[in-house]
């Protein structure tokens, strides 16, 4: 009997420690590690610091951001592909690092597909068509003539060569069938400038960077890159309905893990960060008083996104023969 008791204790005491164990492991048990491969200032940090906080409070864990900016968002994008694959070093891509990257750049430090654990699309937000308030150029129809009558006289600022808002502008021609002129700026501060100051006749501007000119009336918009209008400007009209169809270019914005981050974690991860993207006090301040759309999806709906994305940028990219400054 006493040996029965003891080989009883003894059990316990093994469930009792695999329990213990199991528990310290369970995710998340220490700090999350946000990378963002921009500077401070962009929608891309601004999704990372609005969701940080709230997701620490869903996880019972710290979170905190970290800006890993350079080469065109390749820093931070390398570094998270590199990292651990246990959850604690995520990152805030999307349109730049992970579908316009791989075309543009004949060597690049990671694949976007192979190396990344989708987590949940955040948002998307679409360019808007702006020109000067002084511009005599009032509609898309206005433009088209202009370019048309003199090919590559009209010019366009973009934040630097392969950006979104480069790109946008090259769709719009190859889809309009017109010839413009493409000066790039570094960054997409500059580039606003430029078009306040009419250095340039156009910008496919982010609505979250043009909005507020617009609304100042510094800009006038005269075209919405998205599939649809957008709430900030309802009477401004998508390039669909102006007469250009086929340019819809919208930027957009995910979180990822490395690749080979257990599916559990990612799926605590997703629930955990799409609870916090519905929250109506996160959505009214991510949505940029209504020139972004926060969406929250699945993993897998994330995955498919992307891949469609890497085609449809590696054939604007090859159209425009844009090329990484």
């Amino acid at each position: 009997m006493n040996m029965f008791r003891s080989f009883s204790m003894l059990v316990l005491g093994w469930l009792a420690l695999i329990g213990a164990a199991a528990a310290q492991q369970a995710y998340p048990n220490r700090l999350i590690t946000v990378v963002v491969p921009y500077a401070p200032g962009g929608y891309y940090d601004s999704i990372a610091r609005v969701v940080a906080p709230r997701l620490a409070e869903v996880l019972g864990q710290s979170v905190i951001v970290e800006n890993k900016a350079g080469a065109s968002g390749i820093l931070g994008t390398e570094f998270v592909a590199r990292a651990a694959p246990n959850g604690y070093t995520i990152m805030v891509g999307g349109i730049g690092p992970h579908s316009i990257n791989p075309s543009l750049f004949s060597k690049l430090p990671y694949d976007p597909v192979k190396d990344f654990a989708p987590i949940s699309l955040a948002a998307t937000a679409p360019n808007i068509l702006v020109v000067p308030a002084g511009s005599a150029l009032r509609s898309v129809a206005d433009l088209v003539a202009a370019a048309s009558a003199k090919p590559g006289t009209l010019n366009y600022a973009s934040a630097g060569s392969g950006t979104s808002a480069h790109l946008a502008a090259e769709m719009f021609a190859s889809a309009a069938r017109v010839k413009l002129n493409h000066i790039p700026y570094k960054g997409s501060g500059p580039a606003v400038l430029a078009i306040l100051a009419g250095e340039t006749n156009m910008l496919f501007g982010t609505a979250t960077d043009v909005f507020r000119h617009i609304r100042s009336g510094k800009l006038r918009a005269l075209a919405v890159t998205s599939n649809q209008r957008i709430p900030a400007f309802p009477d401004t009209p998508t390039l669909a309905e102006a007469g250009v169809p086929n340019a819809v270019a919208a930027g957009w914005y995910g979180f990822f893990a490395p690749a080979d981050t257990p599916k559990d974690v990612i799926s605590v991860l997703s629930n955990s960060i799409n609870k916090v993207l519905q929250s109506p006090a996160v959505k009214s301040v991510l949505s940029v008083e209504g020139t972004a759309e926060v969406i929250g999806s699945t993993p897998e709906v994330l995955a498919s996104f992307l891949q469609a994305e890497i085609v449809k940028w590696r054939e604007v990219v090859r159209i425009s023969g844009a090329k990484a400054d």
